[in-house]
């Protein structure tokens, strides 16, 4: 009889240490969740924003040179040349007539240039440009401009976008079925894992499609990460927690003693 009652306090001891550990745990778990969701939606929108910015740049340039749209070739090239060398988020800058590109400051040919311009797409992701074949580069333009402006960009100025998220998300932007992110584009073999919390945003002014979520496997290596933070001072806890308990039925047991010898 008394070996039973010590196994009955002995597991009531461990169970009360054992639930602060067990609770923290869920709760970490659950605070880890949630921040790695709210984290993805947070930064999709900023994505966008930042892109948005980052294109709007671009566009600025396009208002800088549209007042040269028609004239000329001969008359406007070096602007043009000046203005691509003094813009370093700029790789070109083309006019067009008639939805027909006729000058452009780089090597690219016209042919190439006016098939973005009849497009009336606003912005564009290429992989095709002649002059830069082994390149990502981002066309832009106003559609209904006539004559108008285009302005290519490097892929490199989305890149830099999206290398100032730097928290374990990845981010991904898609141009109707192209894609580009921070390490690749839609030329590499599989894209980049985003299984996790994947959340998605639409830019309004330009169409494109940001993508986040985070790789396959990332919520349990943090999960292990902030467990051997953690995990100590839970145990800790749960120590303390089966000491006082074991104090407190020490304590009763006494008492039980004392008033059974009183009585006696």
């Amino acid at each position: 009889m008394i070996q039973t009652i010590n196994w009955r306090k002995l597991l009531l001891i461990l169970a009360i240490g054992a639930i602060p550990v067990l609770s923290g745990l869920l709760m970490m778990d659950y605070q880890l969740e949630r921040k790695l969701e709210e984290n993805a939606q947070v930064s999709v929108q900023e994505a966008v924003f930042s892109i948005d910015q980052a294109l709007g740049r671009m566009e600025a340039s396009l208002e800088t040179i549209l007042p040269l749209a028609g004239k000329p070739c001969a008359e406007v090239l070096d602007a043009l040349d000046q203005t691509v060398a003094s813009s370093p988020h700029l790789r070109s800058l083309a006019l067009t007539r008639g939805k027909q590109a006729y000058c452009a400051s780089d090597m690219d040919p016209l042919e190439y240039l006016s098939a973005f311009s009849e497009s009336g797409q606003r912005a564009k992701l290429a992989f095709d440009a002649p002059s830069s074949p082994n390149a990502a580069i981002i066309k832009i333009q106003k559609p209904h401009s006539d004559p108008g402006v285009i302005a290519t960009a490097y892929g490199r100025l989305l890149r830099d976008e999206l290398r100032g998220f730097q928290d374990g998300l990845t981010l991904l932007l898609e141009f109707n079925e192209l894609y580009i992110w921070s390490d690749g584009d839609s030329r590499d073999a599989q894209r980049p894992s985003q299984a996790e919390y994947n959340q998605r945003a639409v830019s309004e002014k330009y169409g494109y499609v940001v993508i986040g979520g985070y790789a396959k496997g990332y919520t349990a290596q943090e999960f292990r990460l902030s467990l051997h933070q953690v995990l100590p001072s839970l145990v800790l806890v749960g120590v303390a927690s089966m000491f006082i308990t074991y104090l407190g039925l020490a304590r009763t047991r006494k008492r039980k003693a004392d008033t059974a010898a009183i009585d006696a």
